[in-house]
Order: C-alpha cells, then sequence, then structure tokens
C-alpha cells in the first residue's frame, strides 16, 4: 500500500519509472508516456526517438494553445492536454520529474488523473528532502475575462476553489472548494473525469479535435441528462474543473495561495500561473 506524503512541505521524485500509452483526445492518435525519477526541481519533457535531445523543463511561457487543453511550445516541439498528468503528479506530491514522451499529446487514459496516480503508486515515491519554499504571495492577483476571473490571494497554505455555471440542467452551477493535501487530492479530485457536450461533438470534430473522445474517457451530456452514467461524484463537473486548474498552476509549481475559479478556462488557468511566476 502506497503512503502517500502529509502535504508539500518536501520534494519527491519517483523510485523508479513507469510508463503509460493511450489515446490521445484531441489528436486521436496513440501517444506514450514514461515517467521517470529526476532530481531537478519540477517537471521536465524529453523525447523517446531523440535521446540526444535535451530535456525542456516546463514553465507557463510555453502556453501556445488553450482550446479545450493545455497545449506546450517545446524548442519546436507541440505537446498538448498535459493538464492531468500534471494535476496528477503535483496532486499526489510529486515535485520533480522527467517526462519521456512520444507523440504531440499525453494520452487521456479515463479521461481523469486516476490512471496517473496509479501509475506513481506502482513505481513508488522517493523523498529529495525539504522542498524549497514556496515564494510567499505579498499581494493578491486577480485576472479577468470577460465574465470570468481567477484570483490569488495570500495564504499560509494551498487552497483551491472553482465554481461553474452551466445552461443545461444537468450541471446547473457548482462549487467546490477544498484545503489541498496528497490525500485529498486522490480521494476528492482526482477520480473526476472531463466532460463536454453532445451537441458540440460534430462541431468539435469539424475543427479537428476530440478525435479520440469517447463514452469510455469522458462524460458526455446531453442537456438534462449524461449519456454515460453514473457519476463518480454528484459534483463531477467542478471536480474536474478543479483538477484542470491545479495542472494548470503546476506549470508554475504548487503556489502557497488561496486559489479560486469563477468559469475558468485553461487560458484563464495558464495566464494565472504566469503571472504567479512574474510574482516571485
Amino acid at each position: 500500500m502506497t503512503v502517500w506524503p502529509n502535504d508539500y512541505s518536501q520534494a519527491w521524485t519517483l523510485a523508479q519509472p513507469v510508463e503509460r500509452s493511450g489515446v490521445g483526445l484531441h489528436s486521436g492518435a496513440q501517444a506514450r508516456v514514461r515517467l521517470e525519477p529526476s532530481d531537478r526541481p519540477g517537471f521536465e519533457v524529453a523525447w523517446f526517438h531523440e535521446p540526444q535531445r535535451a530535456a525542456v523543463r516546463l514553465d507557463p511561457s510555453q502556453v501556445c494553445e488553450t482550446q479545450l487543453c493545455t497545449a506546450l511550445q517545446l524548442d519546436g516541439s507541440r505537446l498538448a492536454t498535459v493538464e492531468h498528468l500534471l494535476a496528477g503528479l503535483a496532486g499526489v506530491g510529486i515535485s520533480s520529474a522527467r517526462l519521456v514522451v512520444d507523440g504531440e499529446e499525453i494520452p487521456l487514459l479515463d479521461g481523469s488523473a486516476q490512471p496517473w496516480v496509479e501509475a506513481v503508486a506502482e513505481a513508488g515515491l522517493q523523498c529529495l528532502g525539504d522542498r524549497p519554499a514556496a515564494q510567499v504571495l505579498r499581494e493578491p492577483i486577480t485576472l479577468q475575462h470577460g465574465q470570468s476571473f481567477a484570483t490569488a490571494l495570500p495564504s499560509d497554505r494551498l487552497h483551491l476553489g472553482v465554481a461553474i455555471d452551466f445552461p443545461h440542467p444537468a450541471i446547473g452551477r457548482q462549487l467546490f472548494s477544498l484545503e489541498l493535501t496528497p490525500e485529498a487530492f486522490i480521494r476528492e479530485i482526482a477520480p473526476a473525469r472531463t466532460f463536454g457536450f453532445k451537441d458540440q461533438v460534430e462541431q468539435l470534430l469539424a475543427a479537428g479535435l476530440i478525435k479520440g473522445g469517447a463514452l469510455d474517457n469522458a462524460l458526455v451530456c446531453d442537456g438534462e441528462g449524461w449519456m454515460n452514467p453514473p457519476l463518480r461524484f454528484a459534483d463531477e463537473p467542478v471536480r474536474h474543473k478543479l483538477l484542470d486548474l491545479l495542472g494548470d498552476l503546476a506549470l508554475a509549481g504548487l503556489p502557497q495561495a488561496q486559489v479560486f475559479a469563477f468559469r475558468g478556462s485553461h487560458g484563464l488557468h495558464t495566464a494565472l500561473a504566469a503571472a504567479l511566476v512574474s510574482s516571485r
């Protein structure tokens, strides 16, 4: 049985490599990721078929696209849909890891972070000592895009909150917040799956998106209900939005802050991550 960290005060990496493969949500292509131990702070990406190529450390400045996923431009290579994997790693306490990728998209797996939690449990964790002290946020940061906003407030611990508001009766208005710990993440957030809407499927496919989406890797709402119940939580959509927020913030490292997003998006989340980096 895996013993997870109690909090985020120490730095952790994987005890050994572990690999997962599957289809990419938007490309529909097969993709593969090997998670490897690292003693370098943060997450870095390397490539299976270019072992001589220098690994690239992830940073919010690399965000190149935020339509329905977070995509990064890494020295000439694009890597899409990184948010679920990064949420899974950061959520359980991993602060250093090397991600060796094959393909231009991270595998979707079941649409949540749960399979990545299971991968880390399979590999085991190794403590690297005390985590470098988080940069103290001295002033609030608030970003607004239309009716959406995200804010980060000074705090002595990491607290995340998300609110969503959809016209679909199956979702409506939902709010979820928690003080984040590895245990709370694994129990309350990691299993929450990505979701979409039946009436948008044809439009998204025509735009070259969601080619790998299916009823076994995404919840699909038809307005009044769900095409593939049961939900893992009554409020699974808002919990998944919190998962997305965490994954996007992980590009900057977990902040010591109280973060709240209303009607958030990957664009808003990653802009907040960039602002947190700039405030250091």
